[in-house]
């Protein structure tokens, strides 16, 4: 089973930037593909971002295309996503997730690791 703790979340103005990190510990971490999803205060948790193991093929949301950008390191047992042009809908709590799935799975139950969130707050 692999851990996850998230970090970097914050505030920040709308056209701003963050990077978030995951931390992975436990058993291996090299097999899983690793996500980001998102959840906005009386919504549901939504897709924003996956990276397969190998860290070769990666897949977004519409809303952040060109703009978020989902990262790897295997040998660290790290994931980032680096968040640049930010905007005012983009305010939520970030998790970061683990699983055996494609990268391109977003829906949230194939996902059965998760940290336990960041908050991320843009303002106008």
């Amino acid at each position: 089973q692999v851990q996850l703790v998230e970090s970097g979340g914050g505030l920040v103005q709308a056209g701003g930037s963050l990077r978030l990190s995951c931390a992975a510990s436990g058993r291996a971490f090299t097999p899983y593909a690793m996500g980001w999803f998102r959840q906005a205060p009386g919504k549901e948790r939504e897709f924003v971002a996956a990276i397969n193991w190998s860290g070769d093929s990666t897949y977004y949301a519409d809303a952040v295309k060109g703009r978020f950008t989902i990262s790897r390191d295997n040998a660290e047992k790290m994931a980032w996503l680096q968040m640049n042009n930010l905007k005012p809908e983009d305010t939520a709590v970030y998790y970061c997730a683990a699983d055996l799935v494609p990268c391109d799975t977003y829906t949230t139950y194939q996902w059965s690791t998760w940290g336990q969130g960041t908050q991320v707050n843009v303002s106008s």
